[in-house]
């Protein structure tokens, strides 16, 4: 028996089966432990948004860990790189002027934010707004308030009531929301977390208005507005930096991570807005945010992201993820008449989701694709995760999309 413990996984199953064992990556390919190739439908988990191998990455990384790997950033301790990469993510942030709080995942960064956010109203005068919303079908990531958060049923069970003072609400109808804070009263709501594309709830995007409507009744109510951009953001949803800028969403925080790096070190931001960051930078107030992780800031890391941002904007990557939007959704769609398929979930950056009408052959179906050298996984109730490099081609696209058919046959 082996000792490595799988997240997200059925042990008993990997023991039975055996690892499926990656050795190595290049572009939009990874090779198994026996040499066989398989197109990366999945850029790792959501991440890998520059493809796999890249070299500058590598040295960008070996060159800051020799000169410095990583100081403590608490009290007035910082690395200069991390300086340089705040001020580079400010400069790109969906609201302008804000502050940038550093952490190791999207999980830290959810917990950050909700937080600050039940933090921020204690410093101005509301301390009874502690309750934080989520939606069905959402991934918060799996810390105690991301986990509560979350619309997953599975990923609750056999933990019991995790925090206090959150509540869940319809994923696709911003009157839900209305009448659930109304039901609350709006003086005991903290925030309210959205994903602007539900990620691991199967790929979902958001219906016509349906961002623009939630982000005004938050605005009416006074509401933090909390845009979950762990998978979309960094250029993943085609056409903008943040899916808060391609929808004019104006939010409160923004929650990241995967992208920032392209998972070549873990990292994660949450960026919030001048509003609420502005009663923790008061000159003499004393306000200490007793909050923080060892790795907040790493410098390694964020050098790391500092030649990914780089690599993204001189290659022309967040304009590639749009033309990805438009061929995936031109060649997955037609799966959707497949006996098979529900339906094809796509057009909202480089994202998409293959739904089958048996929830659970999806697993079966992610393990038969291997035998057609993709690797992906299911997602969601009965999906197939498509969130692909934005080096993928229009030509590597057809070669996804003949192989799920093929498979599906």
């Amino acid at each position: 028996m082996g000792a490595f413990w799988h997240p997200f996984s059925d042990m008993g199953a990997v023991e039975r089966a055996g690892d499926f064992v990656i050795t190595r990556g290049e572009g939009v390919h990874v090779w198994d432990d026996q040499g066989r190739r398989y197109l990366d439908a999945t850029a790792g988990l959501w991440f890998t948004n520059v493809g796999h191998g890249r070299r500058e990455l590598a040295d960008a990384a070996a060159a800051q860990m020799a000169r410095l790997a990583h100081y403590s950033t608490f009290g007035d301790y910082t690395p200069d790189v991390t300086l340089e990469l705040a001020e580079r993510l400010a400069g790109i942030a969906p609201v302008p002027g804000s502050k940038v709080f550093f952490t190791s995942g999207g999980s830290d960064s959810v917990e950050t934010a909700a937080k600050i956010a039940r933090r921020y109203w204690v410093e101005t005068g509301q301390p009874s707004r502690r309750i934080i919303i989520g939606r069905d079908k959402a991934y918060h990531g799996m810390h105690y308030a991301g986990t509560s958060l979350g619309g997953i049923p599975g990923n609750t069970q056999g933990y019991g009531e995790l925090i206090a003072d959150q509540a869940h609400v319809a994923w696709d109808d911003p009157e839900d929301l209305r009448s659930t804070i109304e039901g609350l009263g709006a003086e005991n709501v903290a925030a309210f977390f959205c994903e602007p594309v539900m990620g691991a709830g199967g790929v979902y995007p958001p219906p016509a208005d349906y961002l623009m409507e939630v982000r005004k009744i938050c605005t009416e109510s006074e509401v933090l507005f909390v845009a979950d951009e762990v998978v979309t953001g960094f250029g993943r949803i085609g056409g903008s930096w943040f899916a808060s800028t391609r929808f004019g969403l104006e939010p409160d925080f923004v929650t990241t991570a995967k992208g920032l790096t392209s998972g070549y070190l873990p990292m994660g931001a949450v960026l919030v807005a001048p509003k609420v960051a502005a009663p923790f930078f008061e000159p003499d107030a004393g306000r200490w945010l007793r909050h923080g992780y060892t790795y907040s800031g790493h410098a390694a890391a964020a050098a790391v992201a500092l030649a990914n941002l780089d690599l993204i904007e001189r290659e022309g990557l967040i304009d590639e993820a749009l033309r990805l939007q438009d061929s995936l959704a031109a060649r997955l769609s037609p799966l959707d008449v497949h006996e098979s398929v529900s339906e094809v979930r796509c057009g909202t950056g480089a994202l998409a989701a293959v739904q089958l009408n048996d929830a659970s052959a999806a697993a079966g179906l992610a393990t038969a694709l291997r035998g057609h050298g993709i690797a992906t996984r299911a997602v969601g109730a009965g999906g197939i995760q498509i969130s692909p490099a934005f080096t993928m081609t229009d030509a590597q696209v057809d070669e996804l999309a003949s192989a799920i058919e093929a498979a599906l046959g």
